[in-house]
């Protein structure tokens, strides 16, 4: 698919998308017409850390024989393919996805990649959250980025009457990398909505007019603003309701987006989510030796595909 075209259709998505070779570095402003501050369409990013087996996941049923050949001791047996075309299949513990996608509520787009791969895992993920290329180091993510041309101030005198909620936020411990601007990062990091807590700003009379005083300031800064975040999100989180009751309590993806389904119903403004799904580096326990179909990528597999399901 032409760049133009890949563009254009996903600007126009209502439905989940699989990016699985269109460079993210494709996508273009028009692309994030959808986030505007007068559409009520959010972005959920899922990123899979780690090294996902993106060819047992997602097979392609038409080079069968070429990864038999390839990969003859993790392979998934034929048989058990969930078919979702004449050439394409999903691994056999993701039923709850294939039914999304039988649904019509699910795309897929193959072959996201870039030129001259990169083989380091730290590597890999830094040009994954930047879109850079494989020979240019950026340190700006690709999200952050396209939110910088449009609030080229932020973080000063943010949040305002006119956005007072964070523009991402990144459910977990730390801000996603994928948000970051060139003075700032633009998500909001958040664990528990039910268990959150005011921080205390660290000021106690005129700072010194020195660097340490500036990064005091900067601190203070930062709390305020994240003191005035967490009210915005507890409302939401209030307000919002769950009507699905197919989270898994012991699914940690499915907690995840079961916060942001919750924050969205809520009302919160926040246009960009990314959650995070860890353990893909499986190495020698991918697959059980006796069934290639087990194993901790299976399971991870499972967690997702019902994960997406509930949400």
């Amino acid at each position: 698919m032409k760049r133009r075209q890949f563009i254009k259709r996903s600007s126009a998505a209502t439905v989940p998308v699989l990016l699985g070779g269109v460079q993210v570095s494709a996508i273009n402003h028009s692309f994030f017409n959808i986030l505007n501050s007068e559409s009520d369409r959010v972005l959920v990013l899922i990123q899979l850390d780690g090294g996902n087996d993106g060819l047992n996941m997602l097979i392609p049923k038409d080079q069968y024989s070429n990864l038999m050949k390839a990969r003859p001791n993790i392979i998934i047996p034929e048989n058990s393919i969930l078919d979702l075309t004449d050439t394409l299949g999903l691994h056999p513990v993701m039923q709850d996805l294939k039914t999304v996608f039988d649904d019509g509520k699910l795309n897929i787009i193959q072959s996201v990649s870039y030129p001259n791969q990169n083989r380091s895992h730290f590597r890999s993920t830094d040009i994954w959250n930047t879109a850079s290329s494989a020979t240019e180091n950026l340190t700006t993510g690709w999200l952050g980025r396209y939110l910088e041309t449009l609030y080229p101030d932020y973080p000063t005198a943010y949040p305002n009457a006119a956005f007072p909620d964070p523009f991402a936020i990144t459910i977990g411990t730390a801000v996603s990398p994928t948000c970051e601007g060139t003075t700032a990062n633009y998500s909001t990091a958040l664990v528990n909505p039910d268990n959150i807590s005011a921080l205390a700003v660290p000021i106690n009379g005129d700072l010194p007019d020195s660097c340490f005083g500036e990064q005091i300031d900067f601190l203070a800064q930062s709390i305020i603003q994240t003191n005035a975040y967490n009210d915005s999100i507890q409302t939401a989180n209030n307000k919002g309701n769950n009507i699905s009751t197919k989270y898994a309590d012991d699914n940690e993806l499915a907690n995840k987006l079961k916060i942001v389904a919750k924050l969205i119903a809520g009302g919160l403004q926040t246009k960009i989510y990314i959650v995070r799904l860890g353990g893909f580096d499986n190495h020698a326990e991918q697959v059980e030796a006796n069934d290639t179909s087990t194993g901790k990528h299976a399971e991870l597999l499972n967690e997702l595909s019902t994960a997406i399901c509930a949400f």
